[in-house]
C-alpha cells in the first residue's frame, strides 16, 4: 500500500495497473476446485485443482481496486493444470476484462506456461491419487491418445498432435503419474492489467518475459526492472499517438486513435472473420443489436475473448448494456439462466457434443460455435438493412487483405486431406499448420507467400506469433538468430520486423472493416438528432423524470426511413442500447459528450457537408464507405514516426542476491521496489499537475452540478433494466450472493413487464383515442408487431428464469404441454368415473342465438398445435400468447396455468420469478390490463391459416316471416378474401365452415333464391364468429328480402362490426374501450323511409354536419399508413357511412308518399332523371349544352344502365348504395349531382324546402365531395360484384 499514493497523480495515464502472477501456493498444496465440477472419474492429471495469486504488483491502485478472486478466476479460468515430460507444454496467451458497477473496463492479458514441480509434498499427493485412482478404476488404464489436462483446452490443436515421447510412454501417455520416472510440471501465469486494450503490446512484453525465463543465458537487466518500468515509467500513448517502450530482448510499438477517430480495438477483426466467416458474422452483429441472449462457445479462451470483443467493437456508435462476461468460469454457470440479453463465452470441454450442452433458454438465444464455425439463430427475426450489399463490400476489404469471406478454416478444423472450406473435419488436427510453419522456417519467404501459404499464415496469426515459432524452432533445432530473419533477411519495409508487419497489416484491417460498419449507422442515422425529444430545463428534473419522458420521436423518425429499413430499425430502437445512445445525447447539453457521441455527431457533421441532402428524400440505396483509405493511412503514419519513447529499463535499488536466475523458473520479485513507482519523473510530475489542475476545476464546478453519488444513483435507476448487472459478482459465490443476484433478476423483469404493458397500452390506446375523434395516433402496425414480439420475448425469459429441467427451447411451450397432459389425464379420469361433474355454470348467449365459447387453455392449445405451418416450439408458444391477447385472455390463461402450484414446483426451484408469489400477482396484474385494448395479433400474423366461422342468422321473429321456402346463402368477405357462397340448410339458420383467414370482417352478402311460396324474409341480423379468436362481428340488417316487399331486394350487402362479448361470458377479462369503427351512442340506422315513419326527422344542419364527418373520416383514413387503414367499406356504407349520410340528404324534402301502398325510393328519382336525359337527348334537346355536360350525362346514364342491368337482386337502396360508390371511385359524383338538380323531374319528386333544390347547399356538398378527389378509393369485391364498368 505504501506506494500508492506517491504515484497516484500519475496512474491514471499509465500504461499498466498491475503485474500478477498466479499458480499453485505450496503451502497448501493441492486443493480441489469444487466450483468448477469436479469429476472424480477422471485421471488425477485431468482434474481441476485450486490456483491462487501468489503475488501482485502493486498492492492497491485506488481508482482500480485489486479483485483478488476476480483476476484468479480469470487468470485460470479452469483452475491449474498438471502435465508431464510426454505432454506438449506450449505456452498460452489469452485476455479478459473485468467490468466495474459503473459499465467501466479493466483488460487483463495472460501468458500461461508450464513450470516444472519442485515441491515433493505435491509430487507425492499427484502419485497418491493417481495410485488411488487405478484402484478405483482399474480400466482406465488402458492407453489413450496423449494427456492434456482441463486446462489446456485453452490449447489449440496445435499441441495435441506432438506424439508423446516412446521412453515415457508407459506411464505419462496413459495420463498416468508415476513419481520415480515421471517429471511433473503446472501452469503458471503471467498477467498484466491495463485500462487499455493494448492486446498486442502486452502479449508481446509477457512473451519476452517467459523468453527472459527460459533462455540459456539470463536477461539485461533482472526481471524487477522491467516489471517496474511498465508499471510506473511507460504512460498510455496519448489520443492520436504513438508510443515506443522495451521489452525484455525487443521494443514494443502502440498506437492510439485520435479524437475524431474510432477509439482503440487491438482485437484483431480478421481472425473473428476468419473464424465465423462474414454471413455468419453479419446475423450475429445483427442479434447484437437486437439485444437478444449471445453464448460464444469456443475451446479457446482467446477465440471467444476475441469475438466478442470484435462484436462489441464493430456496435461503433452504441454500446452493449447488458451482462457481459466473454469468459464465463466454470463456478459461474448457473449464470446462463439469467433472464435478461447477455452476451457470454462459454468454454467447450475437448470432445463434448453441442447437443449435450443444457442451456436454460434458447428461445432467444444466439448460440456462436466458434471452433466448428457455425451459428444457431433465434427464430423470426428482421434482417440488417441492404445486407447482400453490406457483406459484399466487407467481403472486398476482406480479399484486399487475403482473407476468404467465407471463413471457417482455422488450424484446429483444418484436415490433411483437402476439403472445401468451411467443412469441418478432426481428423489429425493441426498437422497442415505444423507443415505450414516448418515450411515458413524452410524458405524464409514469409513477406510473399502464394495464396494458399499466406491464407494459413493469417489462420496461424491468430494464435501463433513470435513465441510460437520459437518454441518449434527449439524443437526443431532451428538458430534463434535464424529465426527472427523470417521477413525476408530480417525486416519487412521501412526496417519493420516481420511481426510488426503483421501488426501493422492487422491494425489497418481492423480500422477498415469497422469503417465500413460504422459507415452504416452514420447513413441510417444521419438525421436522428432532428427526432430527439429535448424536454427538460435542467439535468436533475431530467434525471427524476426519466421514466414518464420521451426521449425521441419514434414514430416520426420511423415514417422518414426507407420501407425497407422499417423491420430492423422499428426493433432496433426499442433497444436498450439505443435509449442509452439518446440519453447520452440529452444530458450532452449539460455536461461533456460520451466519446463515442463526440466521434459519432463529427462524422455526421461532415457528412452534411459533403452531401446536402433533404431527409425527406430517404432513400435505401446502399452508401459505400468513403473513408477506408484516410483510416488506414492514420494508423501507417503512426507507426512510421514513432511520437513518444518511454523511459528504458533500468537497474533498481534492490537487494543483492534475491532473485537469483534459474533457467525455467519464474523467480519471486521483490516486492518492496515494485510497490512504489519514481518519484522524480517528469513524466509523472506533468501528469500530476494535470490531475491538480483537474481537481480545481471539479472542485469549483462540483457547487453547480448535482452530488455525484446522488448523480450516480439517478442514472442507475434512470436507466431502466439490465445496467443493474453488467457482470456477475466474480468473487463471492456464496448461495446468499446468488440469490440475491436471482432477486435482482426478479426485480428487473417485473419493472420490464411494467413498462412493456404501460408502453403497449399507451401506444394502443393513443390509436384508439384518435378512431375516436381525440389526438394524433403514433404506432404503425409495425411498433406494435415489434412491441408484441418483445412481449413474447420477456414472457420467455420469464418462464426460463430458474427452471429445473430442460425441454424443447420454449420454456413456456414446455411448461404448458407439462399443464396440458396433466389436464387431458385428469379429463379421462373424469370420463371414467360415474360421478357427475357437479352443475355447471350456464353457458350464457354471449349474443342471440351464438352458444358462448368457453374460455380454455387447453383448447387454446389446440388450436395451435393443429397449425401445420407452426414447425417449431418457440413458434408455437408465441403464436399461443399472440391469441390469448387477441382474445383478451392472457392474464387469465397463465393465470389458470401457475394455479397448478405442484406442477409449478415441479419445474421450477424456489427462487425462480413463478415461484415469487407477490412479484407472480403483479405481473399478472400489469398483464390484465391489456384486455383493456383490441389486438388481432393473431388474425393479422397467420393470414395463410384455416379458421372454422360459424355463421348465424337471425329473424325478426313477427308472423312467420321466420319460416321461409327459398334457399338462403351467404358469403363473408374480410380485409383478406372472402369465404364464396355457402348454401344454408332450410329453416335451420345456422352453419360452420372453414376457410382460409379472412382478418377483419367487413361485410357479408346475404341472399335467397326466391322460390317456394314463402318467399319473404324478415332478417334481424347476421352473427359471424371466429371459432379461434373468439371474435364476433354482427352484421345489422332489419329489412326484408323478397320480390314485392321493401325495395324488392333478394340480397343485401351487410356491414360488419365487432360485438361486444357480454358481461357475463366476459368475467375476469377486464373492461375495454368502445368499438372503434362505430361511434359508440348512435342508434342503427333500419332505413331511412322507416326512420321518416317513426317521425325521425334530422333538421338540415345534421345532415350537412354528418356529410362533412363521413368525408373527414374517409380523408383520414388515407392519412394513415397504409397497413393501419382498416376498412374503407365501413367508411362508405358503414353506419355513419358517406352512403348514409347522402340518403339522409336525398330524402330530405322527397315526397315518399305512399301511392297505393306504393313507397317510393331515392333510386325512383334517379331512375326517373335518366329517363328523361336519355329522351331529352334523342329530341336533341341536349345539343346545345355544353360539351362536358353531354359527356356527363352520358356516364351517369350508362352506370345507372350497368347497375340495372346486373344479375344481381340488391334492391333499390343496394342500388343507389352502388351509385354512390362508384361515383366516388371514379371521382363522378360531382359531375352527377348538378344533373340531378336541373332535372324538371326534381319538382314533382321534391318539395320546395328540400336541400336537393337550395343551390347554395348543393355548391357546398359539391366542395366538400371535391375533396375526395386526392384519394384513390378502391372497393371491396363484395360490392361491386357483378357490375362492369
Amino acid at each position: 500500500m505504501s506506494g500508492t499514493n506517491a504515484t497516484s497523480g500519475a496512474a491514471p495515464c499509465r500504461f499498466a495497473h498491475y503485474f500478477v502472477i498466479c499458480g499453485i501456493d505450496t503451502e497448501t498444496g493441492l486443493e480441489p476446485d469444487e466450483l468448477a465440477g469436479e469429476n472424480f472419474e477422471q485421471s488425477p492429471l485431468k482434474r481441476t485443482f485450486k490456483s491462487k495469486v501468489l503475488a501482485h504488483y502493486p498492492e492497491n491502485v485506488e481508482w482500480n481496486p485489486f479483485d483478488q478472486d476476480a483476476v484468479n478466476m480469470l487468470c485460470m479460468p479452469k483452475g491449474l493444470s498438471f502435465r508431464t515430460q510426454a505432454d506438449s507444454r506450449e505456452p498460452q496467451f489469452h485476455s479478459f476484462l473485468i467490468t466495474r458497477e459503473d459499465g467501466s473496463r479493466t483488460y487483463g492479458f495472460v501468458h500461461t506456461f508450464y513450470e516444472e514441480v519442485t515441491s515433493p509434498q505435491i509430487c507425492s499427493a499427484m502419485q497418491t491419487l493417481y495410485q488411488m485412482h487405478q484402484a478405483e478404476n482399474p480400466s482406465s488404464a488402458t492407453p489413450s491418445s496423449s494427456s492434456s489436462s482441463s486446462m489446456d483446452s485453452l490449447a489449440s490443436s496445435l499441441d495435441e498432435a506432438d506424439p508423446p515421447s516412446s521412453s515415457s510412454c508407459r506411464s505419462a501417455a496413459c495420463g498416468g503419474y508415476d513419481a520415480s520416472r515421471d517429471t511433473l510440471y503446472v501452469s503458471k501465469a503471467l498477467c498484466l492489467i491495463t485500462p487499455m486494450p493494448f492486446m498486442h503490446g502486452c502479449r508481446r512484453f509477457l512473451s519476452q518475459m517467459h523468453r527472459a525465463v527460459t533462455a540459456a543465458s539470463p536477461p539485461p537487466l533482472p526481471l524487477e526492472s522491467y516489471v517496474h518500468n511498465i508499471l510506473y515509467e511507460v504512460p498510455l500513448p496519448p489520443p492520436g499517438r504513438s508510443l515506443k517502450f522495451h521489452g525484455v530482448y525487443e521494443p514494443i510499438v502502440c498506437q492510439r486513435p485520435g479524437p475524431g477517430e474510432l477509439p482503440l480495438a487491438d482485437f484483431p477483426l480478421g481472425q473473428t472473420f476468419t473464424l465465423l466467416g462474414i454471413e455468419n458474422l453479419v446475423q450475429l452483429f445483427n442479434c447484437t443489436l437486437l439485444e437478444m441472449q449471445i453464448l460464444l462457445y469456443s475451446q479457446d479462451y482467446q477465440r471467444l475473448m476475441t469475438v466478442a470483443e470484435g462484436i462489441t467493437t464493430l456496435l461503433f456508435p452504441f454500446q452493449w448494456q447488458h451482462v457481459y462476461v466473454p469468459i464465463l468460469p466454470a463456478s459461474l454457470l448457473h449464470f446462463l439462466d439469467a433472464p435478461v440479453p447477455y452476451l457470454m463465452g462459454l468454454q467447450s470441454k475437448e470432445g463434448t457434443d453441442r447437443s449435450k450442452l443444457e442451456l436454460p433458454q434458447e428461445a432467444n438465444l444466439c448460440f456462436v460455435d466458434i471452433d466448428n464455425h457455425c451459428i444457431e439463430l433465434p427464430e423470426d427475426f428482421p434482417q440488417f438493412p441492404n445486407k447482400p450489399e453490406f457483406i459484399q463490400e466487407l467481403s472486398e476489404v476482406l480479399l484486399r487483405y487475403g482473407i476468404s469471406p467465407v471463413g471457417g478454416a482455422p488450424p484446429t478444423s483444418v484436415p490433411t486431406t483437402t476439403t472445401t472450406p468451411g467443412s469441418v473435419s478432426t481428423r489429425h488436427p493441426g498437422l497442415k499448420s505444423q507443415q505450414a510453419l516448418r515450411e515458413l522456417e524452410d524458405d524464409g519467404r514469409n513477406g510473399n507467400l502464394g495464396g494458399e501459404q499466406l491464407a494459413v499464415l493469417e489462420l496461424l496469426q491468430g494464435n501463433t506469433t513470435l513465441e510460437r515459432l520459437q518454441a518449434l524452432a527449439k524443437r526443431t533445432g532451428v538458430r534463434v538468430e535464424a529465426l527472427r530473419g523470417v521477413g525476408g533477411e530480417g525486416e519487412g519495409q521501412g526496417g519493420r520486423t516481420a511481426v510488426e508487419e503483421e501488426e501493422l497489416r492487422n491494425a489497418k484491417l481492423n480500422v477498415q472493416l469497422r469503417e465500413v460498419f460504422a459507415s452504416r449507422f452514420t447513413t441510417m442515422f444521419a438525421d436522428y438528432e432532428a427526432f430527439v425529444i429535448q424536454s427538460a430545463p435542467d439535468l436533475e428534473s431530467w434525471l427524476t423524470n426519466r421514466e414518464q419522458m420521451h426521449n425521441f420521436d419514434k414514430a416520426s423518425f420511423l415514417s422518414d426511413q426507407p420501407e425497407p429499413y422499417l423491420p430492423f430499425l422499428s426493433h432496433f430502437i426499442e433497444t436498450q442500447m439505443f435509449a442509452t445512445f439518446i440519453d447520452n445525447k440529452i444530458m450532452s447539453q449539460w455536461e461533456e459528450k460520451e466519446p463515442l457521441l463526440r466521434v459519432f455527431d463529427g462524422r455526421i457533421d461532415k457528412a452534411r457537408l459533403y452531401n446536402v441532402r433533404a431527409p425527406s428524400l430517404r432513400s435505401s440505396n446502399y452508401q459505400r464507405c468513403t473513408v477506408l483509405k484516410e483510416s488506414a493511412q492514420a494508423i501507417e503514419q503512426r507507426m512510421m514516426k514513432i511520437d513518444h519513447t518511454a523511459i528504458h529499463p533500468h537497474l533498481l535499488d534492490m537487494k543483492i542476491g534475491q532473485g537469483k536466475y534459474e533457467q525455467g523458473f519464474f523467480p519471486k520479485l521483490q516486492s518492496d521496489v515494485l510497490s512504489v513507482g519514481p518519484t522524480n519523473n517528469k513524466w509523472s510530475n506533468r501528469t500530476a499537475t494535470a490531475q491538480r489542475r483537474k481537481d480545481r476545476h471539479r472542485q469549483q464546478t462540483e457547487h453547480l452540478t448535482l452530488d455525484n453519488d446522488l448523480k450516480e444513483k439517478y442514472m442507475q435507476e434512470a436507466r431502466s433494466l439490465g445496467k443493474n448487472l453488467r457482470q456477475p459478482k466474480l468473487s463471492d459465490l456464496s448461495p446468499a450472493v446468488i440469490a440475491q443476484t436471482n432477486w435482482k433478476f426478479v426485480e428487473g423483469l417485473l419493472k420490464e413487464c411494467r413498462m412493456k404493458t404501460k408502453r403497449m397500452l399507451v401506444e394502443k390506446m393513443g390509436r384508439e383515442a384518435v378512431e375516436l375523434g381525440h389526438g394524433e395516433a403514433n404506432i404503425t402496425g409495425l411498433e406494435e408487431n415489434t412491441l408484441i414480439a418483445s412481449l413474447c420475448d420477456l414472457l420467455e425469459r420469464i418462464w426460463s428464469h430458474g427452471l429445473q429441467v430442460k425441454q424443447g427451447k420454449s420454456a413456456l411451450w414446455s411448461h404448458l404441454l407439462h399443464y396440458q397432459a396433466r389436464e387431458e389425464k385428469l379429463e379421462q379420469q373424469q370420463a371414467e368415473s360415474p360421478v357427475s361433474n357437479g352443475p355447471e355454470r350456464r353457458k350464457s348467449e354471449s349474443s342471440i342465438g351464438m352458444p358462448s365459447l368457453r374460455a380454455s387453455v387447453i383448447q387454446d392449445m389446440r388450436h395451435i398445435q393443429s397449425m401445420g405451418e407452426i414447425k417449431t416450439d418457440v413458434g408455437r408458444a408465441r403464436a399461443w400468447i399472440r391469441l390469448s391477447l387477441e382474445k383478451k385472455l392472457l392474464s387469465q390463461h397463465l393465470k389458470q396455468l401457475l394455479s397448478r402450484q405442484a406442477l409449478t414446483k415441479k419445474l421450477y426451484k424456489r427462487y425462480a420469478f413463478l415461484r415469487c408469489e407477490e412479484e407472480k400477482e403483479q405481473f399478472l396484474f400489469h398483464l390484465l390490463s391489456l384486455n383493456t385494448v383490441d389486438y388481432f395479433c393473431f388474425t393479422s400474423v397467420f393470414t395463410t391459416i384455416m379458421i372454422p366461422y360459424r355463421a348465424v342468422i337471425i329473424p325478426i321473429k313477427k308472423l312467420s316471416n321466420a319460416m321461409t321456402t327459398s334457399n338462403p346463402w351467404v358469403c363473408v368477405s374480410g380485409e383478406l378474401g372472402d369465404s364464396g357462397v355457402r348454401q344454408i340448410t332450410k329453416n335451420i339458420l345456422e352453419m360452420t365452415f372453414d376457410c382460409q383467414n379472412l382478418g377483419k370482417l367487413t361485410t357479408v352478402q346475404l341472399g335467397h333464391d326466391n322460390s317456394g311460396l314463402l318467399a319473404k324474409w324478415l332478417v334481424d341480423c347476421v352473427m359471424v364468429r371466429n371459432e379461434i379468436t373468439g371474435h364476433t362481428y354482427k352484421f345489422p340488417c332489419g329489412r326484408w328480402l323478397g320480390k314485392g316487399v321493401d325495395d324488392g331486394s333478394l340480397e343485401r350487402v351487410l356491414i360488419g362490426e365487432l360485438a361486444l362479448p357480454n358481461a357475463d361470458e366476459d368475467f375476469g377479462r377486464g373492461c375495454r374501450t368502445p368499438d372503434m369503427q362505430h361511434s359508440p351512442g348512435q342508434t342503427r340506422r333500419v332505413s331511412i323511409t322507416s326512420m321518416g315513419g317513426r317521425g325521425y326527422k334530422p333538421t338540415s344542419a345534421q345532415i350537412q354536419e354528418a356529410i362533412g364527418e363521413a368525408v373527414n373520416s374517409i380523408c383520414k383514413h388515407f392519412h394513415k399508413p397504409e397497413k393501419e387503414r382498416g376498412s374503407l367499406t365501413i367508411l362508405l356504407c358503414g353506419e355513419v357511412g358517406l352512403v348514409g349520410a347522402l340518403e339522409l340528404f336525398f330524402h330530405n324534402g322527397f315526397k315518399s308518399a305512399r301511392l297505393f301502398q306504393k313507397t317510393v325510393f331515392v333510386w325512383d328519382f334517379v331512375e326517373k332523371a335518366v329517363a328523361y336525359m336519355e329522351s331529352a337527348d334523342q329530341m336533341g334537346d341536349m345539343q346545345e349544352t355544353a360539351e362536358p355536360m353531354g359527356l356527363t350525362c352520358v356516364s351517369l346514364c350508362h352506370y345507372v344502365s350497368a347497375i340495372n342491368s346486373s344479375p344481381r337482386n340488391i334492391g333499390k337502396d343496394g342500388k343507389f348504395q352502388l351509385l354512390v360508390c362508384l361515383g366516388a371511385r371514379d371521382r363522378l359524383l360531382i359531375q352527377w349531382l348538378p344533373l340531378l338538380v336541373e332535372c324538371p323531374v326534381i319538382q314533382r319528386m321534391y318539395e320546395e324546402s328540400a336541400l336537393l333544390r337550395d343551390r347554395t347547399t348543393v355548391n357546398a356538398l359539391i366542395a366538400v365531395l371535391q375533396t375526395l378527389h386526392d384519394f384513390p378509393i378502391t372497393l371491396e369485391a363484395s360490392l361491386v360484384k357483378g357490375i362492369d364498368l
